[in-house]
């Protein structure tokens, strides 16, 4: 049910918490589980909290050294934090972004939740490079969740939805959706545009700007003849500009 859904765990420091993160991924039926950074993996101390279910995800876990090229095939990624404030704002809760991974997985696409170390999360660097944000409600005396824990909330939500009839699956054998890798080409494009005809200043922090415009990008699952048309006009208005200067 969750096929087209991954966990992707960036520098997580004990494998007692891969593995608990390997069962809860089992029981929700995701197979898919990435590792960015691992602090130590050893797979003999995850295997125990796996179980025999979880075996077989950890087997297949997938290792990157950065987190945009473990993102650079999917097509919506869904960070997650326990602070709020300055970069990090319109934040969902899990069954609001469970509703978005819905749609996304009914449109073919890739979808990806992202958690960061148990100690100090995501930083704001790794937060931009996702398409979503969102927290879990907690207690404010206690708001700090196990690793395993948020995982498995999330998943739950996710299949919640999944297992819903409400949306029908979109069969359109044409519809091919931009990645990430391509979201954050355009994005760099458009910073770049946007410098170039002074609507951003390069010493005002042009990148906390472009969050809204990264948030509309992000909401819209942008299709790639989308993605096309957007290129061409940031190239076109550059040329302009070169053309000015001359």
């Amino acid at each position: 049910m969750l096929e087209n859904l991954s966990v992707i765990l960036v520098r997580p420091k004990f494998s007692e918490n891969i593995g608990s993160v390997a069962r809860a991924c089992a029981n929700m039926g995701c197979p898919n589980l990435y590792l960015v950074n691992p602090l130590n993996f050893d797979l003999e101390k995850a295997l125990p909290l796996a179980t025999p279910k979880g075996k077989r995800i950890l087997e297949g876990i997938a290792l990157y050294s950065s987190l945009e090229e473990a993102l650079k095939n999917f097509n919506l990624s869904v960070a997650t934090t326990a602070r709020i404030g300055g970069w990090r704002k319109n934040i969902l809760l899990p069954e609001e972004a469970a509703q978005e991974i819905k749609e996304m997985v009914y449109l073919k696409g890739r979808v990806a939740l992202v958690f960061g170390s148990e100690d100090k999360g995501l930083t704001n660097e790794e937060i931009s490079l996702c398409s979503r944000l969102v927290s879990i409600p907690t207690m404010p005396e206690a708001w700090s969740l196990n690793l395993a824990q948020a995982v498995m909330i999330l998943l739950y939500e996710c299949f919640k939805q999944l297992s819903s009839r409400k949306i029908r699956p979109i069969h359109d054998k044409n519809l091919k959706l931009a990645s990430q890798k391509d979201l954050q080409v355009l994005f760099d494009n458009l910073k770049e545009t946007l410098l170039a005809i002074d609507f951003l200043h390069a010493d005002n922090n042009p990148d906390y700007f472009m969050l809204p415009v990264k948030r509309f990008f992000n909401r819209v699952k942008l299709r790639k003849n989308e993605y096309n048309l957007f290129m061409g006009i940031c190239r076109q208005i550059k040329w302009l500009k070169s053309k000015v200067k001359e």
